[in-house]
């Protein structure tokens, strides 16, 4: 049986947290970017995957599904198991692919047997987009989910920068 492809990821935003935390590279530090409305929380780590870019600059998204909150600045090795293709919708106007990909960490009990985003149970998915759309919409942008990507589409769509 083939190995694992993992990455490592670093957690801005924990479970549960109703504060959205960027990590600035330049300052290497967090920002409190936002606080989200009453009874909108991270159902999961929320971070990102260092030396990778996005189309709207910034560091490729991850949720990472764990059994328990982590901390801002923590950093993870995860297994890939997809991804949510999305577009997001700024304020301006302006449209841009904004993919949120989903990672086991290799220490994970509760997901160890995760490899696909098929092993999850469907009500996981629909929560995860659904809390994307209302987070994004709350911000007043438009978050749409235009695909569900299995592992190996999202590795490929990840790159070589943080594979190992």
């Amino acid at each position: 049986m083939k190995k694992p492809i993992t990455v490592t990821i670093m957690v801005e935003s924990p479970k549960g947290s109703s504060q959205k935390f960027d990590y600035n590279e330049k300052e290497n530090r967090f920002r409190l970017n936002k606080v989200l409305p009453a009874g909108l929380a991270f159902p999961f780590d929320f971070g990102m995957i260092p030396g990778t870019k996005g189309e709207d600059g910034d560091p490729l998204d991850i949720i990472v599904l764990d059994e328990y909150a982590t901390f801002p600045g923590c950093m993870i090795d995860c297994r890939i198991i997809g991804a949510l293709q999305a577009e997001q919708t700024e304020r301006d106007g302006r449209t841009r692919r904004n993919d949120r990909f989903i990672g086991v960490p290799e220490v994970s009990q509760l997901f160890s047997e995760v490899k696909t985003l098929e092993d999850l149970p469907e009500a996981i998915l629909n929560q995860l987009e659904h809390f994307f759309i209302n987070y994004n919409e709350q911000a007043g942008k438009r978050f749409k989910v235009t695909g569900r990507l299995g592992e190996q589409p999202a590795i490929k769509l990840i790159g070589h920068g943080t594979i190992k």
